[in-house]
């Protein structure tokens, strides 16, 4: 069992940065592979970036091109999401997501999910 809790979301200009943070309860956290998702009003939940377990990332969404990263500091049990060069079309409630060991695209397998924070990009 494991708890994820999202921050670092808010309001930021058009070509600006945000950094988003998902921690996670419990000693185990290394072994989960760990996902971001987001979900915009109207729209169903779309994967935007995954890293195993063992810290390699697999291919990002084709919508990022470049300008997210995620990341793991297993010591502290979070991930993060590194995003540059924001778009409106950016805007979105973003979700980080677990499961054991690896990371894949597909909303449902994932077996942990935090509780989303809003990122909202204006123009």
């Amino acid at each position: 069992q494991v708890e994820l809790v999202e921050s670092g979301g808010g309001l930021v200009q058009a070509g600006g940065s945000l950094r988003l943070s998902c921690a996670a309860s419990g000693r185990t956290f290394s072994r989960y592979g760990m996902g971001w998702f987001r979900q915009a009003p109207g729209k169903e939940r779309e994967f935007v970036a995954g890293m195993s377990s063992s810290g390699s990332n697999i291919p990002y969404a084709n919508f990022v091109k470049g300008r997210f990263t995620i990341f793991r500091v297993n010591a502290k049990n979070t991930v993060y999401l590194q995003m540059n060069s924001l778009k409106p079309e950016d805007t979105a409630v973003y979700y980080c997501a677990a499961r054991d060991w690896t990371a894949t695209t597909k909303v449902s397998e994932y077996n942990y999910w935090g509780q989303g924070t809003q990122v909202t990009v204006s123009s």
